[in-house]
């Protein structure tokens, strides 16, 4: 793993990796799935590494055998400072030598630019090494000319050149050396990789493997001899090219300002290839397109070597069962709480419909408990609730950049929602904050195969001030990219709702220049209440469920929990810490904590009187019965609290911007619960603010109680 990846979970491990060494020098490679055939992901220039291709490894592993190399120059590889050991052969051997080192006979071959070139290499002096070669955005020089701009300053590569903000300025040796993060930034920038607007992930990507190597390294690649494989004219080059024996796909952007599109083109003539264009995509479609890419490659292998024969049942659409699919979050229990009282709402409504659920631990094991049906392709999703709690540390969770570095995860979960819809028919899909249905939908809309339901308790990602300009301007971004994908294409949400009132939505805008969230989400969605899960009347008398508990009537009981996931586990430790003091001061104390489904209980510290324990069902009957509860500043559980009209004490996790701004908008609404400051509650402040909540007199205003039943009413009207 490389440095920059520690804290972040991928949504694929190799199932294997290792090193191979050739005249000194250590190639890293790593080995994912066991199916056939293998494909061989190519490295590319070593200004980025074998993660470049994390948008298409999870998917093409659930599929294939894939196997990646990093470059000589980048990643785990050596970077050695001969440059006669950057010359095409010596990549070329490379490949070859991690095929055999991973059993490898033969290997779809993958490349991107530099890559396209040793595949040529490999495939055309290796022919049964290959079975199949894609070519994304082919750097095989000589088929034509270069770009112009890039050709000019290919001839002042070595010179002194005055500074300016031109690519011959950039493009410069010099500049490297004096300042190679603007020349990583440059290069991975509009100017030459990522021409698409809202493109600030796959370019941050770009320039964090960039600074994983250096300007003198990237010189040294470029100081390589020619070697002796490939050729050094046209005539020679396009000879190669017809010597390639297996089938060819190429994919080549037409703003693609790094190799021209007509290398491309005089490629797919001379192989006899199949060219696909993607019209205004950039140099890394890889990258910013990775839906389109991954379903090419598959049908390209495919049509190389067709996946064995399966008996198919097809039933007559008329006869078919109404089928609905729910997306839940899982990020928290709080969506599923709700997203089960809809779907039993609906139910009623209509009772022949059936509802099968594609979700991630911890909902599959509180679903399976209710007698939910959740679907087996929820075993292949990516964990998300894992990749949050990764990056979550001393009650902190910068949770926008947490999104946004869960990319290669919500890709590869889109794509097992992709390959499930297209091999099982289903009437609707209904998506609780399911954010890669919802984003990669409407990229690609015409992947959409059923009417959309989509479902959020908030709209705008806002930024944390002390996280500055860039946080501002790119949460800004993300917004605007919303509104566009959802003024071009208002067909992709069938439906859209949102879990509360008008009155729940901040004051704030979605950017400097975008409208304001309260004013764009009334015009775009339906309000149907909150969602409790839960009908507060329905608990009956609250001394009896005191005594069904088994809380004692002269007992005082503090409740603190943290939800679904365990990024409040820093939170429960100083609770715990508290307990002793505020015992000391209600010795009619009586605190039960509450870990949840993602945290051990065991690594709780342990104090005299105080009861851990782990997922408690029904936990809202708890803390209906509570006499003042501890939480995160979460929405559901602060929520069932105000419709139980409890006490409680709220902690908002630092850098959450939605508990720290849509969910305390929505409380002080209510005017429900005790916000304090994490930073500024020692244990003993928790302590004292325990006891001087407990039996305090609230009256919040109150919660809706057929929020499932309106959401229900709302959905069904799409299921005819």
């Amino acid at each position: 793993m490389c440095p920059a990846e520690v804290m972040r979970v991928r949504a694929r491990y190799p199932d294997r990796d290792g090193f191979v060494e050739r005249d000194g020098v250590k190639v890293f490679f790593e080995v994912y799935g066991d199916g056939d055939p293998t494909i061989l992901l190519m490295p590319s220039w070593p200004i980025v590494h074998s993660r470049m291709w994390k948008g298409q490894i999870p998917y093409l592993a659930r599929h294939y055998r894939v196997v990646t190399l990093d470059p000589r120059g980048n990643g785990r590889t050596d970077r050695p400072r001969d440059p006669a050991a950057y010359a095409d052969e010596e990549y070329v051997a490379d490949a070859l030598q991690v095929m055999d080192a991973t059993g490898t006979e033969r290997a779809v071959l993958v490349g991107l630019c530099p890559g396209v070139r040793w595949s040529v290499e490999l495939a055309a002096n290796h022919p049964g090494r290959v079975e199949g070669l894609v070519a994304i955005a082919p750097g095989v020089p000589f088929l034509s000319p270069p770009h112009e701009f890039r050709a000019r300053a290919a001839e002042t590569f070595d010179q002194v050149v005055p500074e300016s903000d031109d690519w011959a300025s950039r493009e410069n040796r010099h500049y490297w050396l004096r300042d190679y993060r603007g020349w990583a930034e440059y290069h991975s920038g509009p100017v030459l990789m990522l021409p698409e607007p809202h493109s600030s992930k796959p370019y941050d990507d770009l320039v964090e493997w960039a600074l994983e190597t250096d300007a003198e390294t990237l010189l040294i690649t470029r100081d390589a001899p020619g070697g002796n494989l490939f050729p050094k004219d046209k005539e020679q080059a396009e000879e190669l090219c017809r010597r390639i024996a297996c089938p060819v796909l190429i994919i080549h952007g037409t703003d693609d300002l790094c190799q021209p599109i007509s290398r491309a083109e005089r490629l797919a003539e001379l192989t006899g290839g199949r060219l696909l264009v993607l019209e205004d995509a950039g140099h890394a479609g890889f990258a910013r397109h990775p839906v389109v890419v991954n379903l090419e490659i598959r049908r390209f292998v495919d049509e190389i070597h067709p996946p064995a024969a399966r008996g198919l049942t097809w039933t007559r659409a008329m006869s078919r069962p109404k089928r609905a699919l729910f997306l839940s979050s899982p990020i928290g229990l709080g969506h599923a709480r709700r997203d089960v009282a809809i779907a039993t709402a609906l139910r009623e409504l209509r009772p022949d419909l059936r509802i099968d659920w594609l979700t991630q631990h911890p909902v599959t094991a509180m679903l399976e408990a209710r007698g939910e049906h959740v679907h087996p392709a929820s075993d292949h999703l990516a964990n998300e609730s894992q990749h949050i709690e990764s990056v979550a540390a001393d009650h902190d969770l910068p949770v926008f950049q947490a999104i946004r570095d869960m990319d290669e995860i919500l890709v590869s979960n889109f794509m097992v929602l992709h390959d499930l819809l297209r091999d099982e028919p289903y009437d609707l899909v209904i998506g609780d904050e399911a954010w890669d249905a919802d984003h990669f939908w409407h990229e690609n809309p015409e992947l959409k195969r059923a009417p959309f339901v989509w479902l959020t308790d908030f709209v705008g990602w806002l930024p944390m001030p002390d996280l500055g300009e860039r946080e501002a301007a790119l949460t800004a971004d993300y917004n605007a990219e919303m509104v566009e994908h959802v003024e071009r294409f208002p067909w992709v949400r069938d439906r859209s709702i949102f879990v509360g009132d008008p009155e729940d939505i901040v004051p704030d805008r979605l950017g400097p220049d975008l409208p304001g969230i309260r004013e764009w989400t009334e015009g775009h969605f339906d309000f149907c209440g909150y969602v409790t899960g839960f009908d507060p009347v329905a608990l009956g008398d609250r001394e009896r469920l005191r005594s069904d508990l088994g809380f004692g009537p002269d007992e005082a009981v503090c409740v603190a929990t943290v939800g679904g996931s365990g990024v409040g586990v820093d939170l429960l430790r100083r609770v715990i810490e508290a307990f002793p003091e505020a015992k000391a001061e209600r010795p009619d104390l009586r605190m039960i904590v509450v870990a949840g489904p993602r945290i051990d209980p065991a690594t709780l510290p342990a104090r005299d009187g105080l009861e851990v324990r782990g997922y408690v069902d029904g936990l809202h009957r708890y803390l209906a019965a509570c006499d003042v509860a501890v939480v995160h500043g979460g929405l559901t559980t602060t929520m069932e609290l105000t419709a139980a009209n409890r006490p409680f004490l709220y902690f908002p996790i630092r850098h959450h911007f939605e508990e720290n701004f849509h969910v305390r908008h929505r409380l002080e609404r209510y005017g429900a619960g005790r916000r304090m400051e994490y930073a500024e509650s020692p244990p003993e402040v928790i302590a004292g603010a325990i006891v001087e909540e407990i039996g305090r007199p609230v009256s919040y205003r109150p919660v809706e109680t057929d929020g499932a039943a309106r959401a229900a009413a709302m959905i069904a009207d799409l299921v005819s």
